[in-house]
């Protein structure tokens, strides 16, 4: 059984290697100079960067609707809660997952963000329709 100890401990590890994978791909790279994370990245990358990729999207929504909790226009409305609301059925594991698949099927899209991909392809169609 896993502790939460230990799930920590996996993510920290997780997020050190992408952090290092980073560094290693862009040296002394600027903030302006990082590459943003495209599906060619996403395919040859392991499963435990994914993971921490994802757990970094996760924590920047997260971050995010902490920051506009007092404000209820962009509570109801702004990115963080569709994402959420897009997301509500997912885990890390099965989107990355289906964003394995995704990609597999799309290899003509390997030059699209990964998180374009996640808000076309996973938020954006699990959102109630609203009428016009």
């Amino acid at each position: 059984m896993m502790t939460i100890r230990s799930v920590f401990r996996k993510l920290r590890f997780a997020a050190s290697a992408t952090c290092v994978a980073l560094v290693v791909t862009c040296g002394s790279a600027g903030a302006a100079e990082v590459p943003l994370v495209d599906g060619a990245l996403w395919v040859k990358s392991s499963d435990e960067l994914k993971q921490a990729y994802l757990v970094g999207l996760a924590n920047i929504v997260q971050i995010e609707a902490a920051y506009h909790a007092d404000n209820p226009k962009v509570a109801a409305s702004g990115f963080s809660p569709r994402v959420a609301a897009g997301m509500k059925n997912q885990t890390l594991s099965s989107t990355r997952q289906a964003l394995d698949q995704w990609y597999a099927a799309h290899p003509e899209q390997l030059q699209r963000p990964v998180v374009e991909t996640i808000w076309f392809e996973m938020v954006l169609p699990a959102l109630p329709k609203t009428k016009k």
